[in-house]
């Protein structure tokens, strides 16, 4: 497949793989995303492939679109805590164009149409600084200035900050969450969708496991076997759209168990949005491909096309709204 023109998801049915979820009716014609750290960047590769369907992204503590170039020692170098020479923004970009050429991404004119969402805490040394700036200067040429939100000042670590749950703000540690009075969730979601409601004080929707290797298909063999859907109580009987988050490394359930996909604030705004919110999860793995710290593939430990509509992991998620629905329509 080369191109997707993806359009309404319908009628979410059960299936043997999803026994637990109920019948949903899921107005996917745009979905929004959001992911942290190498979360972050398969969020920004989901969203270059498929723009001509997702309308909205919340970015955390992330780089530029194609950065490790295909290598895991670029990726070290210069795409998370050191970045020993300028950014060869140019030569992201230019294989971009080579992957719109190829129809391997989604047309690039789309990205304008997108609401962005972005954020770096000051006390952040795992992804420094520049590196997220590069992210930034890659936007702010895809995105026109006011559906562009960056903000760099807060005192945060290296994590998902909260209103009251998780590690001292200033720390980095399991589940990277950070206690920093400061809703990240609502603030990403506020700026990416339109009218957006107050959210629940507590969540009240049901957090619901699946079969990632059932829905996902053959390109789900580098995620873990289960992954999570937080569906709102109204969600079962009112139409519902989606928002994908991708986690961090070492933050998988594998790792931290459900602390992450209950306690980083998604949820509740889910609550009062009819938002059913898709958390996939990866797996650790000593062997090929080697991924120890569970990271999403940023920089191709699963194939040459990772950060395309070809790559293996993108095409699972997408696989699996697919699947969980039973119905995508192409635009044609």
């Amino acid at each position: 497949m080369n191109k997707y023109q993806l359009g309404l998801i319908s009628s979410l049915v059960c299936l043997s793989a999803m026994a637990n979820v109920p019948t949903l009716n899921i107005d996917s014609e745009q979905v929004t995303v959001s992911g942290l750290s190498s979360g972050g960047y398969m969020a920004t590769q989901f969203h270059v492939a498929y723009s001509n369907w997702v309308s909205g992204i919340g970015l955390i503590a992330t780089g530029p679109y194609y950065c490790a170039q295909g290598s895991i020692a670029t990726a070290l170098n210069q795409c998370v805590n050191k970045l020993d020479e300028k950014l060869p923004l140019d030569a992201f970009n230019t294989q971009l164009e080579s992957y719109q050429e190829q129809g391997l991404v989604a047309p690039i004119d789309n990205l304008s149409k997108s609401k962005v969402w972005m954020l770096h805490g000051k006390l952040d040394t795992r992804v420094i600084e520049p590196v997220m700036d590069g992210l930034y200067q890659q936007y702010a040429s895809w995105v026109p200035a006011e559906q562009l939100a960056y903000s760099k000042n807060n005192q945060f670590a290296h994590h998902f900050p909260t209103l009251e749950y998780g590690s001292t703000c200033t720390e980095s540690e399991a589940p990277f969450l950070g206690n920093c009075g400061y809703d990240a969730a609502g603030e990403m979601l506020t700026f990416i969708i339109d009218d957006i409601k107050a959210p629940n004080q507590q969540q009240q929707g049901d957090l619901i496991e699946f079969d990632q290797q059932k829905t996902g298909g053959d390109q789900a063999s580098s995620l873990a076997n289960t992954g999570y859907l937080y569906v709102p109580k109204s969600c079962k009987t009112s139409q519902c759209k989606i928002h994908i988050n991708f986690h961090g490394c070492n933050q998988n359930a594998e790792r931290v168990g459900t602390e992450y996909v209950t306690n980083n604030g998604l949820n509740r705004w889910a609550d009062t949005n009819n938002l059913v919110i898709l958390y996939p999860q990866t797996q650790s793995s000593m062997m090929m491909p080697l991924n120890p710290q569970a990271c999403w593939d940023w920089w191709g430990y699963t194939d040459e096309n990772y950060a395309t509509n070809q790559g293996q992991q993108i095409q699972a998620v997408r696989n699996m709204i697919v699947t969980l629905s039973n119905h995508l329509k192409d635009k044609g």
